[in-house]
């Protein structure tokens, strides 16, 4: 993953965001002048291994001695085995101190309630001051477990929103106007023009893992339980019986039935060949700020965007990127203190995301860096390690570029359930009959595949007998018990 493109993962999840305080607070409770030995802190990080980490961590290492006293390892682990190897570890009891988790790779809240990390509130308000400074709000109070935080979350963009994005070509080739577009409904005359025009180009880019969007906050991601976002009783739904979900099901079964939409989608697993290819007129993604320079520079060819929800947070937002103390160190002051300083200090926060200076890349100013060729031994996932707003501009982002993220992340909403984590313990066997229902209609329903005044009722019929009711009563009680708690 070259480092223009870093930010963008599969899941997005996951992207970055704000501007920081350059504060001074990371040595604070720290060993600096202190005689005693340094201790080793082993931390556990996703992404592609990289054959000179051993190498910078010795840097790293020399610097956090100083400063705090300790010294750092590093293991990195791929990002497909990252959370069956982070599960052994931890059921094993192996030294590990600082481990990476997320909503999306070695779930934060499912490992938080199985004991796999440190309830980390005392420790932030004694070592972590720093961090408490420098995030929004929001990213603490989104990812308490039961009350508690249990890991620091990356200082990114901190809402999700939803836009449609165009390959500009096209636009330009039929002069399409896209400043009136918001609704799916509202693609439609852009989307007949291409089908008559461009036979080989499909309209409306759409895989198995997308889910139009309706305006309701999912307690879990993809099953059908969820409020509405402008909820002001906290009851529960069905998605699938809301009328927005009914309706814009109706319009992509119109879409798919007129062509627009790939006759495969149900079963495609990604669009990547159609955006290398350049044979799509319009899809749906995540945006950030910028978001359209990083697509159009990773296609090879201009993408735009225009917005298709406001912006809002979410808990998957909030727990895109953490750092949590496993429940095994040996050392969980030392562990926060290192945490704090990876998250307020420029210095350290730069040689872990790009190497050494002189070695892995130049500065061109305070601000600004540029990769040397041994940066290819060191080309590390910059969202993965901590508060993005602290690492240096590329040669090619605009200046403004945080000051941009930090509007982003003031102007976010937050979704009803932020903070609000389902414990699904006592339903698991309804969750997993829940969870095979949808294996079977979802993915036909949300691409338009199916007709849904034929198979809605079937799906529900089948939810229903699944469990899904006993389920969302189970979720509803402890949300329930959650507002009561948290008025």
């Amino acid at each position: 993953m070259s480092r223009k493109k870093k930010g963008f993962i599969p899941a997005l999840a996951l992207l970055m965001v704000m501007t920081i305080v350059l504060s001074a607070c990371g040595g604070k409770g720290g060993a600096e002048g202190t005689p005693e030995k340094p201790v080793e802190l082993i931390w556990y990080t996703i992404g592609t291994p990289q054959k000179d980490v051993d190498k910078v961590m010795a840097e790293v290492s020399k610097y956090t001695a100083e400063k705090i006293g300790v010294t750092v390892k590093m293991s990195m682990v791929d990002w497909g085995d990252y959370a069956q190897k982070l599960q052994v570890m931890t059921a094993s009891g192996e030294a590990v101190d600082i481990m990476f988790t997320s909503s999306w790779a070695f779930d934060y809240v499912q490992n938080a309630r199985k004991g796999a990390f440190l309830q980390t509130d005392d420790l932030l308000k004694e070592y972590g001051q720093g961090i408490v400074d420098t995030l929004d709000p929001a990213f603490l109070e989104g990812s308490k477990v039961d009350g508690h935080n249990y890991g620091i979350p990356a200082n990114k963009e901190l809402p999700a929103q939803e836009v449609w994005r165009f390959n500009k070509k096209l636009l330009d080739k039929y002069n399409l106007d896209i400043s009136n577009v918001y609704s799916l409904e509202s693609l439609e005359p852009l989307l007949k023009t291409i089908k008559a025009s461009e036979p080989d180009i499909y309209p409306l880019a759409v895989d198995k893992n997308q889910v139009p969007y309706v305006p309701y906050d999912y307690v879990i991601e993809k099953l059908p339980m969820a409020v509405p976002l402008n909820t002001t009783d906290y009851k529960i739904v069905n998605v699938l019986d809301t009328p927005e979900m009914k309706q814009i099901l109706k319009t992509m079964h119109k879409y798919y039935k007129a062509g627009y939409i790939p006759t495969e989608a149900a079963t495609l697993d990604s669009l990547t060949d159609l955006q290398a290819t350049g044979r799509w007129f319009t899809d749906r993604a995540t945006t950030q700020p910028f978001a359209d320079n990083l697509w159009s520079a990773s296609y090879g060819y201009p993408v735009v965007s225009t917005p298709a929800s406001e912006p809002l947070i979410y808990n998957w937002s909030v727990m895109g990127s953490m750092q949590a103390i496993s429940a095994n160190t040996k050392y969980p002051e030392k562990a926060m203190q290192f945490l704090n300083l990876l998250n307020t200090d420029p210095v350290l926060r730069n040689m872990v995301d790009s190497g050494i200076e002189g070695v892995h890349y130049k500065k061109v100013n305070d601000t600004v860096m540029e990769n040397l060729d041994e940066s290819k031994n060191y080309d590390m996932p910059t969202f993965a390690l901590g508060n993005v707003m602290l690492t240096y501009l590329n040669t090619t982002d605009p200046a403004n570029k945080w000051e941009e993220f930090k509007k982003f992340n003031d102007a976010g909403t937050k979704a009803p359930l932020l903070g609000f984590n389902f414990d699904t313990s006592k339903v698991a066997t309804e969750i997993a009959a829940v969870n095979n229902v949808k294996q079977e209609f979802w993915a036909a329903l949300m691409t338009g595949t199916v007709d849904p005044d034929v198979y809605l009722q079937r799906a529900n019929d089948k939810f229903k007998a699944a469990g899904l009711d006993k389920v969302m009563a189970e979720a509803q009680r402890q949300l329930d018990e959650w507002r009561a708690a948290n008025k």
